[in-house]
């Protein structure tokens, strides 16, 4: 099956050559300036976040960006891209026995473009081979990946999720709706149960699994449940103490940076970071990080000059 290549350099906005802070760099931005939340068009700010997420789920992994890029630079964006056989999704398998035909469900409203599952995506395939239809066999589990924003896993949300089967010498698309429910966590798969594929003589389908993937957030890096967001210090604010108002998945709050605060100390806000399976709520951990001006004009510079003069501070010592 042939599908649209995706650039995702061009999605993002960077060279081939680029390093990972500046795909990090530019992933941030972007995010930022398509982050549903906050965008005039919502519609249209959503379904780019998801692309730029895409992009960065693979340029912002080695493993994934080394396969991607074996793939040469040759493609254009939109060109027909036909996956080489065994990669990624492509070769999936299932969860009960058989041997896979080549018959592949395909997704939609997951959140990831055919070209991400055909390469990197779990879907599971196949049907038996050979059955005999007066057994009662149970059918295969098939699944895939959903990507899930930080917004969706701390309040939940319903998806419409599509699936196009093979039907024949055509297919069949259905849609369902899948609930995601609070307190979701990466890898954790949601179960729609009886959407796989159907039993043979008289055998129960199987079941539909969506393994959660958590979208990328401009802001933050998720450990758990915990949200850890680095907050950037010029050197007079860690050195006399500040107020900083930060963002969190719920609005923006005031913390407290006290005096003498050091490079990489954390600082705890609870109750902020992802609702929890079951009830409570993960932290928001701040990590500070001190910044060092540079290109400082003459008169700035005369007043650093005095400060080393009359400072007893002495950081070798």
């Amino acid at each position: 099956m042939s599908v649209q290549f995706k650039d995702y350099y061009g999605i993002l906005g960077v060279a081939r050559t680029a390093t990972d802070a500046e795909i990090k760099k530019a992933f941030r931005k972007l995010a930022r300036e398509f982050h549903p939340d906050v965008a005039k068009d919502k519609k249209r700010a959503e379904e780019k976040f998801k692309e730029i997420n895409e992009a960065y789920e693979v340029l912002g992994d080695p493993d994934k960006r080394k396969k991607y890029d074996e793939l040469g630079a040759g493609w254009k964006s939109g060109a027909e891209f036909r996956p080489p056989p065994g990669a990624g999704g492509f070769g999936g398998h299932h969860h009960r026995g058989g041997r896979p035909q080549e018959e592949t469900f395909e997704f939609g409203g997951t959140g990831f473009s055919d070209f991400f599952e055909q390469l990197f995506g779990s879907r599971m395939r196949g049907g038996f081979a050979g059955q005999d239809n007066n057994i009662a066999e149970r059918g295969n589990d098939i699944e895939g990946d959903i990507m899930v924003t930080l917004e969706e896993a701390m309040h939940g949300s319903v998806r419409t999720v599509n699936i196009r089967r093979p039907e024949g010498h055509s297919e069949k698309s259905e849609s369902y709706q899948v609930k995601v429910p609070a307190g979701v966590a990466e890898g954790q798969k949601l179960r729609v149960a009886g959407r796989g594929e159907a039993g043979s003589g008289g055998g129960q389908a199987g079941d539909l699994f969506l393994r959660v993937r958590l979208a990328k957030h401009p802001d933050f890096e998720v450990q758990g449940h915990d949200l850890i967001f680095e907050a950037e210090l010029a050197p007079w604010e860690a050195v006399l103490g500040t107020e900083l108002s930060i963002p969190t998945l719920d609005g923006r709050v005031n913390i407290k940076i006290p005096a003498g605060t050091q490079t990489g100390q954390k600082l705890r806000v609870r109750g902020r970071g992802l609702t929890l399976h079951g009830g409570g709520v993960g932290d928001l951990y701040v990590i500070t990080n001190i910044l060092t001006p540079t290109n400082i004009p003459d008169s700035e510079k005369k007043l650093w000059q005095q400060l080393a003069k009359e400072s007893h501070f002495k950081p070798r010592e």
